[in-house]
């Protein structure tokens, strides 16, 4: 039986793709990377580990022990592990990854990874690979559309976070009025739009999009229920998203919130 082993971080998706690739008659191998995994996971695979992302050479023993082939890296990861004291020990094959990188942008610490996965002999696999009805698609997809004001923040919103997302910065933006309120940087997106909410007195837009050059591998950008409660939480009215450049997790739950919020969702 093919093996596949998922690196996960935080959020729904991991379970998502294995409850996927369990489906298709895959044995599924999970390792937790951060600490909050959502506990569900657990219940859905053959076989789950706890190891910190620092120890890469644990993990990468472990899926060999475990016969995985194939390696699939989704959920949260925000890059501020790296800077939090203590959060992260690194072992010797962390350690030399991290002194191999010109560096700490996120594609190039997590193509570094990537490369190391590749030496090992796994095949590293396209992150909607097992999960692409999840992929959003055009249109509006709630009840309420947005207003001309909100059309006209969402475009400007969409160009800005192309644009960050090409520097490798992050892939979300807060804008109000044509401007913006806050970029998403090493702290995420939920925070990114509590700040954004925030410094916009509410009633602001949220933009979050693929990188141009988007690495089908790792990082495509993800929404769900915890992004849109804090764009609750920041008084936001709306979100635009890229066409088969965003996942949506538990997607009619997601949709139904928003609606329930009078909240608008559309995808470019």
């Amino acid at each position: 039986m093919p093996v596949l082993g998922i690196l996960c971080g935080i959020g729904h998706l991991p379970v998502e793709v294995a409850v996927s690739a369990k489906q298709q008659g895959l044995r599924v191998v999970a390792v937790g990377v951060v600490p909050d995994i959502d506990l569900e996971l657990q219940t859905v695979v053959d076989a789950y580990y706890e190891i910190n992302i620092g120890k890469i050479g644990k993990i990468f023993k472990t899926l060999k022990q475990e016969a995985v082939t194939d390696v699939t890296m989704i959920g949260k990861v925000t890059k501020e592990v790296l800077y939090k004291a203590g959060a992260i020990i690194p072992d010797l094959r962390a350690l030399k990854i991290l002194a191999s990188v010109p560096d700490r942008k996120d594609d190039t610490i997590m193509l570094a990874i990537v490369k190391e996965l590749q030496k090992e002999g796994f095949n590293v696999m396209n992150q909607t690979e097992l999960i692409k009805p999840l992929l959003s698609k055009p249109g509006v997809i709630t009840k309420r559309k947005p207003t001309e004001a909100e059309l006209a923040d969402m475009e400007f919103g969409f160009q800005m976070a192309k644009a960050i997302g090409g520097l490798d910065i992050g892939q979300t933006v807060v804008v109000k009025n044509r401007a913006v309120m806050a970029v998403e940087a090493i702290e995420g997106t939920d925070k990114c739009i509590l700040r954004g909410g925030e410094l916009g007195r509410g009633n602001v837009i949220v933009a979050k999009t693929a990188k141009p050059n988007q690495d089908q591998r790792f990082d495509i950008p993800g929404f769900g229920v915890t992004t849109l409660q804090n764009m609750i939480k920041a008084g936001a009215t709306g979100i635009i998203l890229e066409a088969d450049g965003a996942l949506i997790v538990e997607k009619e739950k997601t949709i139904a919130l928003a609606d329930e919020h009078n909240i608008t969702i559309v995808v470019k």
